[in-house]
């Protein structure tokens, strides 16, 4: 049997399980899923995300820096549930100045790990968990340090902060013919810390509501309307609540791509964990792009 024979046959094998697949439409196991299995927690701060958030206040910047994609799907279509293998990269960075057309970096949380993603869906809704593995470190960098003086800004010096932590977030998600809801809540607990100080356990909750009904299309894209709210109970040496509203539009899908633009007001520790000992209000406007 000649090679031009061998492919046509590989062909030929390949269309028919193409077509019995279809015929199911989920296969038993798919390399590279399409969409992310689990979404992003839209108003947790410690989420992948790409894009900007600006403090009108202080004119600092948040820059997000970051993706999760799902890597393996194993689907269980007697239930009709999904299992999902990904990874997490992020880091965010704090700019206290963009003049110059460059941006000043003061410091920065870098997160990375993988995930295990879980929904069965009921009646046209979702039962959801994901389990979260990371390693969490944030650093001061040379925006911080005050090259005339040859000193770090306000005597604040660089800590070695770590965080190694697993977090579960179990979350149902209801769809209706005007409105989809995500409540959800979780516990997070790190097998090593830097400073000995911080908290292991923590706890978390949120809820989100998002419609496409108000604003109809753009560009035959849905315009989604959403509000969302993540809390978290955590620390160093005593709990303290952290609380994150934000009020959006996305363009696109909301399972998919799109553009998001909203505004958000966050009090609680600093979101920069190398002033996790400083309480922060801050309100601010910012958009992000999503790959989801």
């Amino acid at each position: 049997m000649n090679l031009t024979a061998k492919v046509l046959i590989l062909i030929m094998i390949y269309s028919t399980f193409s077509a019995s697949q279809t015929e199911n439409q989920k296969p038993g196991f798919e390399f590279l899923p399409e969409n992310l299995n689990f979404l992003p927690l839209r108003a947790n701060q410690q989420e992948t995300r790409i894009g900007v958030w600006y403090h009108t206040t202080t004119t600092n910047l948040k820059v997000d820096i970051g993706n999760s994609i799902d890597l393996l799907s194993f689907f269980f279509p007697e239930i009709d549930a999904q299992l999902t293998l990904g990874i997490d990269f992020t880091a965010y960075a704090l700019s206290t100045s963009y003049g110059g057309n460059r941006l000043q970096i003061d410091a920065v949380d870098g997160f990375f790990g993988g995930n295990a993603s879980f929904t069965k869906k009921s009646d046209g809704n979702k039962y959801q968990a994901r389990l979260r593995i990371l390693h969490h470190s944030a650093h001061l960098v040379d925006g911080h340090y005050d090259l005339d003086l040859k000193q770090w800004i306000d005597n604040r010096e660089p800590i070695p902060f770590t965080k190694d932590f697993g977090e579960l977030t179990i979350a149902h998600v209801i769809n209706s013919s005007i409105l989809t809801i995500r409540y959800y809540s979780g516990f997070a607990y790190s097998t090593l810390v830097r400073p000995d100080e911080l908290k292991r356990y923590s706890l978390h909750a949120g809820v989100e509501f998002s419609t496409d009904k108000i604003f109809g299309k753009v560009f035959k894209n849905d315009v989604n309307l959403f509000i969302s709210h993540h809390f978290n109970l955590g620390g160093a040496r005593v709990y303290s609540g952290n609380n994150n509203s934000v009020l959006g539009i996305k363009f696109g899908s909301w399972n998919g791509k799109g553009i998001v633009i909203y505004s958000s007001y966050y009090n609680g520790s600093d979101v920069f964990s190398n002033y996790y000992n400083r309480r922060v209000s801050k309100f601010g406007i910012g958009f992000n792009i999503e790959f989801n």
